[in-house]
Formats: C-alpha cells, sequence, structure tokens
C-alpha cells in the first residue's frame, strides 16, 4: 500500500515559525509535523509514502534526502506549480499512487496529530465494502471543520458539511482517508476542494463510510491547538512508552527530553513540556505547558509558559514569556524582557516588554 500527505501552503497560522521552515517541517515533541506521520505509515508497512509539496519545496526535498536513509522507507514528492486544493494533488500523483496492484491508498492532512489506528482503518474499509473511508472525531466546536452525519450502526455517511455553523455534538473529519483507486477517476487536475466537491459525490453514490478514532486526536497548525496537543501527545506517551519520557526532582507531569540538552541546578520543568536538542536552560529556570526546539538557550530565573520557543533562540535572565507567545528561530529576548502573548519574528532582538491581550 501506499500513502500521500497533503503537505498544504504557507502555514500562515503557525507564523513566525513557519517564515523559515515549512509547516510539516515545524517540531511537535522534538520530531517534525511530519515525520510522526511517516513512522505511523512505515510502522503499518506503507511501501512508498508521496508528499504533495508546493511551499519552499527545496527544503521539503533536503528533508527527504535525511529523512528516507533513516525511516528506511521510499519517500518521494509529487511538487504543484499552482496551488491545487485539497483534492488536486491527488490528481497530480495519480500514476505514483495507483501501482499494478492498485490497492487502496492512505491520505492523510500534515498538520493533524492522534494515536493513528491505521490498522483499525484498513480492517475497516475492507469490511463495508466502499469506495472511501474517512477518520471522523468528536469535538466541542465542529464550526472550523467538515461535520459528517453518519449512520451509527454501519458507519456510512449520509451527508458531509463544510465548516457549519449550527451543528453541535456532531463528529467532524480529522484528516485521515482511504480511498480505492477508483476515488481518482472523480477528480482532475485542476484546483479542487476534497471537501466541498469529492466527498458529496461519494456522498450521494452511498460509497462513503466514516470510522470513529480511537484515542485523541488533534489538529495542530495553530499555536493553541499545538500546545493542547502537546499535551494530549505526552499523556499518550506516558501510557504507552513512559521510559521516553523525564523522571527525575526537577519534572513535574509529563517532560520529553533530549539526552543532549543541558539543565541547570534549581528548575521547575513541567508539566506538558518538550526540549529539543542542545538546549540550554540556566539555573532556577521555570517552564510549564511550552516547546523549546533545537538550540534553544533559557537565562537563568527565567519563565515560559504556554508558549512555543523557535529553534535557536535566547530568552534572556529573569524574562518572563507567557500567554501563547510565538517566537521565531533565532530571536534573542533580552534580560527581564516581559511577552505576554507576543509573535516575535525571527532573527529579531526583543529590548523591551509586550503585553498583547
Amino acid at each position: 500500500m501506499k500513502a500521500i500527505i497533503l503537505v498544504g501552503g504557507l502555514g500562515a497560522r503557525l507564523r513566525p515559525l513557519t517564515l523559515t521552515v515549512p509547516k510539516p517541517l515545524v517540531d511537535f515533541a522534538n520530531k517534525p509535523f511530519i515525520l510522526h506521520q511517516i513512522e505511523a505509515l512505515k510502522a503499518i508497512g506503507i511501501s512508498e509514502v508521496i508528499l504533495a509539496i508546493n511551499y519552499q519545496a527545496g527544503v521539503m526535498l533536503n528533508f527527504l534526502k535525511n529523512i528516507e536513509e533513516n525511516v528506511g522507507l521510499k519517500i518521494s514528492c509529487s511538487q504543484e506549480t499552482e496551488p491545487l486544493g485539497t483534492a488536486g494533488p491527488l490528481a497530480l500523483a495519480r500514476e505514483r499512487l495507483v501501482g499494478r496492484a492498485k490497492e487502496p491508498f492512505f491520505v492523510l492532512n500534515s498538520d493533524i496529530i492522534c494515536e493513528f489506528p491505521l490498522k483499525d482503518m484498513i480492517a475497516f474499509h475492507k469490511h463495508h465494502g466502499g469506495e472511501a473511508s474517512i477518520m471522523v472525531a468528536e469535538v466541542e466546536d465542529p464550526s472550523k471543520y467538515g461535520v459528517v452525519i453518519m449512520d451509527e450502526k454501519t458507519g456510512k455517511v449520509e451527508k458531509f458539511i463544510e465548516k457549519p455553523q449550527k451543528f453541535m455534538g456532531v463528529k467532524i473529519n480529522t484528516g485521515i482517508y482511504l480511498f480505492n483507486p477508483s476515488v481518482l477517476d472523480r477528480i482532475q487536475l485542476k484546483p479542487t476542494s476534497m471537501e466541498k466537491e469529492v466527498f458529496p459525490k461519494i456522498v450521494d453514490d452511498k460509497k462513503l463510510y466514516a470510522m470513529v478514532i480511537s484515542g485523541f486526536w488533534m489538529n495542530i497548525g495553530q499555536p493553541k491547538n499545538y500546545i493542547s496537543g502537546l499535551s494530549l501527545y505526552l499523556d499518550f506517551l506516558r501510557h504507552t512508552c513512559s521510559s521516553k519520557l523525564a523522571s527525575s526532582g526537577n519534572f513535574i507531569g509529563n517532560v520529553l527530553i533530549d539526552k543532549s540538552a543541558r539543565i541547570g541546578e534549581g528548575c521547575s520543568i513541567g508539566p506538558d513540556v518538550a526540549i529539543g536538542p542542545n538546549c540550554v536552560i540556566e539555573s532556577n529556570v521555570d517552564l510549564s505547558h511550552c516547546t523549546l526546539m533545537k538550540g534553544v538557550h533559557i537565562g537563568g530565573r527565567a519563565k515560559v509558559c504556554n508558549s512555543i520557543i523557535g529553534w535557536n533562540s535566547t530568552i534572556g535572565n529573569s524574562a518572563q514569556v507567557y500567554g501563547l507567545t510565538i517566537i521565531g528561530e533565532g530571536a534573542n529576548v533580552n534580560d527581564g524582557v516581559e511577552l505576554k502573548g507576543a509573535t516575535i519574528f525571527p532573527h529579531s532582538v526583543v529590548k523591551a516588554s509586550i503585553r498583547n491581550s
């Protein structure tokens, strides 16, 4: 079987991180978004992963050179010359997706994190005998997603509504699909919406089925959800592979720390913290509900909470960073500066406090 990951566009909701790195390569729990998905696909025996790309293609191609060898899985790119929406990239990659065996193939959005119950989805797809399967989840506010109205017993989808305003307590599209090759016959090589154009037609033919996802799920393509998703993911690790998490007197709750990071004395770290490679954390630092990406330096007595600190950035002594602050790559926050709800661009020098509501 094969899979295609829809890498997507500019990643505007995750700026300033995506000003220097494509969204799929932004770190989440110490590895790029897309690597979580590639490893999950590898684990179930997928033979080839195709990345549908259109933004910062050169960076993505360099990433592929490194990751293909390390993962031991064939990975290739299908590059758009113009944005093709959420369905058009499948038409562009048609020849690669449909092999001689004409097996079903997976389609994943690149900005989701979950337990990836892909084996269960294969069994579900074979059982119902339809043309397409989608994974669905329950959320409090479905207005930002595609809503699925389904038969709870069979999973047959009765209606698919993109971003409704008055549907509560229903199931939403998680961005994980399993398609028969015949779905490609419904998609032309032009900008096309999977949610607005393709799914409704499959529903009309009574060939679309939905499987409720097991475990957690989160779209981590925006800062608030990124931080919430980190909490869910670290809790998942706690229950499935606790040895990956740190454990000592300095850590509170779930903390993921790269072995190359250096941590000073008297720190309070956790809960829900990810500390990347080569980070340096001086003494008496307070970290909670945050991510420090590779090469971050945190000065003594600083506090970081509910924030994302980009690669190789520096937080000065006694600085305070909180309130959903996002700091881009290589930024420098001076000693004593307070940042609340701030967006700091890459390679900036922050000399004064910023308090956004």
